[in-house]
């Protein structure tokens, strides 16, 4: 299948981010609570995802979560703890930019955590989604995939472009020889964590652009009914003509000029 071409991929992905911009009507007149998890190899496409979804989505609703190494108190926590402070309340969606599964991922790939520690996430993790769940939380955990050459290209595209250097990491550098291991951890991952309750998805993010609508499409035929009939806001005209800015004190800075 061919990779789609910017032009057409935004054709197709405008009728479902108003779709989105319903969905988040949906959320906001009925309390609920939306919690997106994205988790993937490196150079997946997690962040792009996650931004043309909130694109158009009023950010003091649509939250995005990405969380920082934990520090030297969080890592002494209960190791769900600092997460749960960013769970959405009523009447918001949460889109975590990876999440807890980070132990499960890079943590036991890298030899971040103990064997204790990992087994006991594995444990624990079903348990502490059932409880998200049974309190009413729509939880939906994405996986975004991508072969090890489409990746490689992906990395070298990072090193050489200064505007996406910040992307490379050295933990990003290890996982390029621990490819076949994150594999591994995915599959155990899934063993363990993959429930009725809290499913995980599967996304083919080779081509991103496809993999950005499949992933939007299914997100929202797996929510209820999002349509709300909503009145047009009246615009009444103005009582007189439209007014020019007037400045006192201070005045704005010259219209940029390029060259």
């Amino acid at each position: 299948m061919d990779k789609l071409k910017r032009k057409q991929y935004e054709q197709l992905l405008e009728p479902m981010q108003l779709e989105l911009t319903a969905m988040a009507r949906w959320v906001q007149h009925s309390g609920q609570r939306l919690l997106v998890l994205f988790e993937g190899r490196d150079t997946a496409g997690k962040g792009g995802a996650i931004l043309d979804i909130a694109r158009h989505l009023n950010p003091r609703q649509c939250r995005v979560v990405a969380l920082p190494k934990p520090t030297d108190r969080e890592c002494t926590q209960w190791y769900f703890q600092r997460h749960v402070a960013h769970l959405p309340a009523a009447g918001e969606i949460v889109l975590m930019d990876r999440s807890w599964y980070n132990r499960a991922g890079v943590e036991k790939v890298m030899g971040f955590c103990t064997d204790a520690q990992y087994h006991a996430f594995l444990a624990q993790a079903p348990v502490f989604e059932r409880l998200l769940v049974d309190d009413g939380i729509l939880l939906f955990k994405y996986w975004l995939c991508v072969d090890q050459e489409q990746q490689e290209k992906r990395f070298a595209e990072r090193r050489q472009n200064p505007l996406k250097g910040w992307k490379l990491s050295p933990v990003d550098l290890r996982s390029r020889v621990e490819y076949n291991a994150y594999t591994h951890a995915r599959e155990a991952m899934l063993e363990a964590t993959h429930s009725h309750h809290a499913p995980w998805t599967l996304v083919d993010f080779n081509d991103q652009k496809r993999g950005r609508l499949t992933l939007i499409r299914d997100l929202l035929d797996r929510l209820p009914e999002t349509r709300l009939d909503e009145a047009l806001i009246d615009l009444p005209p103005l009582p007189d003509a439209p007014k020019k800015e007037k400045y006192g004190m201070v005045k704005p800075l010259p219209p940029f000029a390029p060259g």
